[in-house]
């Protein structure tokens, strides 16, 4: 047990809060979540945490408001707890596609929600693959950036015969992501030229690279919907790859995801489980490889004072 560290977890993804503690090697530290009548929430911290280094994982999943207010009141309730340091351990940060003021009349959200984070007493985040780099900047407070892509890339270097295969970015905007996995692997990329008509509709024209007779990979920071993926795949089928498989940071899922997913030309899905998949979304297809390890190490180096990112060096 790693001396003065505290370990709690909100109701977002308990299963990966337990698999941080195993490795940290201490349990997962006590905390109840309740409602009152009125569907007003209650947090209690049920140990001492006076003077303690605190960490409290809850990502941004479905319900995302119910979670965020989960741990905007826990942190709250570890401040007057007298906590010496609390971080907040977020795997994925939903609002980080809220980034920029793109429509009139609109809240820029993900700055919102670290401003909110940080008045509700939180002293540091820990964070894993933003899909906007920029809402780092948004935090008045420190910030610890993770990044999934080393260990999906290492499994599909493990896994698959990377001779004949490409990167593909979904768009121009995730070109510097697929850049990075394509870097590590050693294999080319293309882009798909994309364009998007609303949330949930895109329209793809062609891909501007090399793919044909290929074994594409389609990598992207999340997969919601799927609609992104399932056009992809479509342009690429048209494009003459021999094989598609996709990864992605965190499988969030919603909507009609599993149905796309299901019927898609897709041999496998390799995603992380920053987010909690429940049984009834777990395709045969769907490989979920655990952060836990990684996320157990930062909070470790940032509980000692190291380097976190020594990590990826």
């Amino acid at each position: 047990m790693v001396s003065g560290l505290r370990v709690f977890s909100g109701n977002a993804n308990q299963q990966l809060a337990l698999e941080i503690c195993q490795h940290l090697g201490q349990p997962l530290s006590p905390l109840e979540i309740s409602r009152f009548s009125n569907d007003n929430l209650f947090v209690q911290i049920q140990e001492n945490v006076r003077e303690r280094d605190v960490f409290i994982v809850q990502p941004f999943t479905e319900p995302v408001s119910d979670h965020i207010m989960e741990l905007m009141i826990a942190i709250d309730a570890l401040r007057s707890a007298s906590a010496r340091r609390i971080t907040a351990v977020i795997p994925y940060y939903s609002y980080a596609r809220s980034d920029k003021k793109d429509a009139p009349r609109i809240s820029i959200t993900g700055r919102l929600i670290a401003d909110l984070l940080q008045t509700s007493g939180a002293n540091r985040v820990l964070t894993m693959d933003l899909h906007s780099d920029q809402v780092h900047g948004f935090f008045g407070i420190p910030v610890d950036h993770l990044t999934a892509i080393p260990l999906i890339s290492d499994h599909f270097s493990r896994h698959y015969d990377l001779g004949d295969m490409v990167a593909v970015a979904t768009d121009a905007g995730g070109a510097k992501r697929a850049g990075r996995f394509s870097e590590r692997l050693n294999i080319p990329m293309a882009i798909i030229d994309k364009r998007r008509v609303s949330d949930t509709e895109v329209k793809q024209g062609h891909v501007v690279g090399d793919v044909k007779g290929r074994d594409a990979v389609i990598f992207e920071d999340e997969i919601s919907t799927g609609g992104t993926l399932i056009s992809t795949v479509n342009t690429l089928a048209k494009a003459g790859v021999r094989s598609i498989h996709a990864g992605a940071i965190h499988p969030v899922l919603c909507g009609a995801a599993v149905k796309n997913l299901s019927a898609a030309d897709i041999e496998t899905i390799v995603v992380t489980n920053t987010v909690a998949v429940p049984e009834d979304k777990r395709l045969a297809k769907i490989h979920q490889i655990s952060v836990a390890p990684l996320l157990a190490e930062a909070i470790k180096r940032i509980h000692t004072g190291e380097s976190v990112g020594a990590l990826f060096s």
